[in-house]
């Protein structure tokens, strides 16, 4: 568990990722050495598992976000633990999610176009060990994106 200090510096980062150590110690009230030392650990630890650039869209080359629902062919330990292993393998999948309801995954995969996604679709989706059904819904726009990670879990 994060102690004060420790979340001040991930409350920081997760504002600025940039922030110098010299910027972070000053802002936080440490020497710089022991902030250091405190970021070390966090990463060190797992706490902070990287840094990233938030790139605008607008930016960006285009992309299509598909959100895909997984259905396996059942709910085993041994079948989740294969797909799981499979899915991590996919450099199109951003994030899966194990979910109850209906589908047993859901997925936010990265396409270029419905061209790129018939190609993820056909050559990686469909021949992941369990499936059973793909429902593929391809999002228009996005209307909130959370931009900062949240500390903790």
């Amino acid at each position: 568990m994060p102690d004060r200090i420790n979340e001040a510096i991930l409350r920081h980062l997760r504002h600025d990722g940039r922030l110098s150590n010299a910027e972070l110690a000053e802002r936080i009230g440490l020497s710089p050495s022991a902030c250091l030392r405190r970021v070390k650990m966090l990463e060190k630890e797992g706490v902070i598992r990287g840094y990233q650039a938030i790139i605008a869209r607008r930016n960006a080359p285009p992309v299509a976000t598909v959100i895909v629902q997984i259905t396996l062919e059942r709910q085993t330990e041994e079948c989740l633990r294969r797909f799981e292993s499979r899915i991590r393998e996919c450099p199109d999948v951003k994030e899966c999610y194990l979910m109850t309801g209906d589908a047993d995954y859901l997925l936010r995969v990265e396409a270029r176009d419905m061209q790129d996604y018939e190609r993820i679709h056909k050559e990686e989706l469909s021949r992941m060990p369990g499936v059973v059904r793909i429902q593929s819904n391809f999002a228009i726009r996005p209307v909130v994106q959370q931009e900062k990670a949240q500390t903790g879990g």
